[in-house]
């Protein structure tokens, strides 16, 4: 396949691109608002095509353990859900995070908590960017703020997940899965054959020790001692990602005396607040975070120390403006502005308040 520009949806255009970068599997469980990915794999049939598998699970819990076998084995693999379902996979990426195994996950938020409304939402941040299961660990996080966001997404999140051996995913709200735009769809990538994933993965199950034994692929560690050791490698791991991997985009940001920090769908309304300001002669400019973890608060925190406020925008009750307030250290006001139950806020909204807090 070619490169190919198509209008499409943000869910539509992440099946897509996870076809044409060469994935070896899908395992999946449908749930609003990110069925369509595994709708329109089941369309595509790329089994018959790229060889790629395409499994709808019995559910959430059996789909993400699918996913850690398919990893194990070296294979490009990959799940998707919404925020209930994300709750559902926690300990299998736990599990995945503490055996080191590369993967693509993608949440397309809806409002919660419980079962909560199909609305848009933006309120797994905390279940995401600090751990949602159980341990000391980290999953590279990526916020796309555009459908064609969500094609490059896949093949960096799987990029950055095989580089550091660790769960990466694709943080998307429900505005960015649903909306339709232009995307540039890119070339078909082959897939990688098993003599390619034993040489270039030989931690795999399908490589061998240096003594030819099978390797066997575990988070379990019954010596403390060594869980430590474990335990402070993969520190040391989150610190080299912490150092090189920060994404993040700037918008009139030279000469402005406020910011709004804002990611996903919130960051394209708050582009539209900031035109707004500066037309009213508002010296406003955008932050946006394309990783959330690791987060840009070395960027933020030299900000602190040249504007005079910042306002976070969210569609949450306020979980990103802590970790704004950490980077900048209390240096300048940090304020939130956020609807709850799937509400989208308008840019007049958020201009009101910007006003406000200024």
């Amino acid at each position: 396949m070619k490169e190919e520009i198509k209008l499409m949806k943000g869910n539509e255009a992440i099946a897509h691109a996870a076809i044409r970068y060469g994935a070896d599997g899908y395992f999946g469980y449908p749930i609003t608002p990110q069925s369509e990915i595994m709708e329109t794999l089941m369309e595509e049939k790329p089994w018959e095509t790229t060889g790629m598998v395409v499994l709808q699970a019995e559910s959430e819990v059996s789909a993400i353990n699918m996913v850690y076998g398919g990893a194990a084995c070296g294979k490009r693999v990959m799940t998707s859900s919404s925020s209930p379902g994300i709750s559902l996979k926690q300990e299998g990426i736990s599990y995945m995070a503490g055996a080191e195994l590369p993967a693509l996950i993608v949440n397309v938020m809806r409002g919660g908590p419980g079962l909560g409304t199909i609305q848009p939402s933006q309120a797994d941040y905390f279940q995401t960017v600090k751990g949602g299961g159980h341990g000391d660990y980290r999953l590279i996080t990526l916020a796309p703020h555009s459908v064609q966001e969500m094609v490059d997404h896949v093949a960096l999140g799987f990029d950055l997940a095989f580089k550091y051996n660790n769960p990466a995913m694709i943080l998307a709200d429900g505005v960015i899965g649903q909306m339709m735009e232009k995307v540039i769809l890119p070339e078909q990538k082959p897939r990688k054959t098993e003599a390619e994933i034993r040489r270039e993965q030989p931690w795999a199950t399908l490589g061998k020790t240096k003594d030819r034994r099978p390797n066997i692929i575990t988070s379990l560690e019954l010596d403390p001692a060594a869980m430590e050791r474990n335990n402070i490698r993969f520190q040391n791991k989150y610190r080299k990602i912490e150092e090189n991997e920060v994404l993040y985009e700037e918008l009139s940001c030279e000469d402005a005396e406020y910011l709004i920090v804002a990611f996903g769908s919130m960051a394209r309304i708050s582009q539209k607040v900031m035109e707004m300001a500066r037309e009213e002669g508002m010296k406003v400019g955008l932050f946006r975070p394309v990783t959330l973890w690791p987060f840009p608060k070395k960027q933020l925190k030299e900000y602190s120390k040249k504007i005079k406020g910042i306002l976070t925008v969210e569609l949450n009750a306020g979980q990103m403006v802590e970790d704004v307030k950490l980077a900048v250290e209390c240096k300048i006001p940090v304020n939130y502005f956020g609807r709850l139950g799937g509400i989208v806020p308008t840019p007049d909204e958020v201009l009101a308040e910007l006003k406000n807090k200024m």
